[in-house]
């Protein structure tokens, strides 16, 4: 069985070298399918430096396509039995590809999720291995002693030669602070420990995740209106194929890089056209559950702590229909 890594990347230059260090270190070596989004700093230099190590296919877009048709772009040119969907500025563990492969060998038809962990060091370098700065924090880097620096850099030596130096300042979940740690926490869980449970596909992951290629084909991959929680709803089409979601141990350290991220809670535009292709109440439901698992929770009135508890309430709603219609049932019953 072969592997077959499909990497987004738009304008990450220096972070997406040490992605490819860390894919060249791999104890079983994949192909990889680098797809540039659209990137105007010197993200082809890095590519073209990285085909001397890895098996590489490059796909460059003119301009932005966004994260799901990237990702659309470079499965289609992957050949690998499984492809792993991982982040342009995301470092692979050394068993990462190896356990994926191994998930996948021991039963067919899986969609399987890795764990995914940040590393907060590297927030302020625009370049993480040069520790240079990003704009606006020169005055920060500036301040830094020489131990202070040397402990926030990542090297492209230190992925060869010291990973576990890497994985001792890393922290789990993929970005800072209790609520994606408690998510990330509740999702193995539930993998690990339910898996009857019917709604296992919320607990997917946008990047550390693999599935069969062709399975991925056949349901046409990624919904490209979707950028935010595109990958729960490929997981929810996969899953009603007969495809079961699955944990791993393998490991992915995100490099952070910035102030907050993409909250499914504020930037909303992808719950109705989440909800209008699974017009179901589970879909209406996700923002209780993840408001419920958020640093500033702090009401009780229709906070859901679990798979097993969305899965549910989604029962007490579910002869009801459009999705506020839903969420006022949900207090309602609460």
């Amino acid at each position: 069985m072969r592997a077959s890594v499909v990497v987004r990347s738009k304008d990450e230059a220096d972070r997406l070298r040490l992605t490819f260090a860390s894919l060249a270190a791999q104890t079983e070596r994949p192909q990889v399918v680098v797809v540039d989004d659209g990137s105007v700093d010197h993200t082809q230099e890095v590519i073209a430096e990285a085909a001397a190590e890895l098996e590489l296919i490059s796909v460059r877009n003119g301009s932005p396509a966004g994260r799901s048709a990237a990702s659309n772009a470079g499965a289609a040119r992957a050949t690998g039995d499984i492809v792993i969907f991982l982040d342009g500025d995301t470092l692979a563990a050394p068993g990462m590809v190896a356990q994926h492969v191994t998930s996948h060998r021991a039963a067919p038809r899986l969609i399987v999720r890795g764990e995914n962990w940040h590393l907060r060091c590297t927030r302020p370098f625009l370049d993480p291995e040069a520790g240079t700065p990003r704009p606006g924090e020169e005055s920060r880097v500036a301040r830094m002693s020489e131990a202070e620096r040397s402990r926030s850099v990542i090297t492209r030596d230190d992925i060869r030669h010291d990973f576990a130096g890497v994985e001792r300042r890393a922290q789990p979940g993929v970005y800072p602070g209790f609520g994606p740690r408690l998510l990330q926490e509740l999702e193995l869980d539930a993998l690990r420990a339910d898996p009857e449970n019917e709604i296992l596909w919320a607990a997917a992951s946008g990047s550390n995740q693999s599935v069969d290629r062709i399975a991925f084909l056949e349901v046409g991959g990624f919904d490209e209106k979707l950028t935010i929680n595109e990958h729960r709803e490929l997981a929810l089409r996969l899953c009603k194929r007969g495809l079961r979601m699955a944990a791993t141990s393998a490991r992915a350290y995100h490099m952070i890089h910035r102030n907050g991220w993409r909250d499914p809670l504020e930037d909303t535009a992808w719950e109705q056209i989440f909800y209008d292709a699974h017009p179901i109440a589970e879909v209406a439901l996700l923002r209780f559950f993840w408001a419920s698992l958020s640093d500033g929770a702090a009401s009780s009135r229709g906070r859901i702590g679990s798979l097993r508890e969305l899965a549910a309430a989604a029962d007490r709603c579910r002869d009801i229909r459009g999705l506020p219609a839903v969420r006022e049932a949900h207090l309602m019953f609460a």
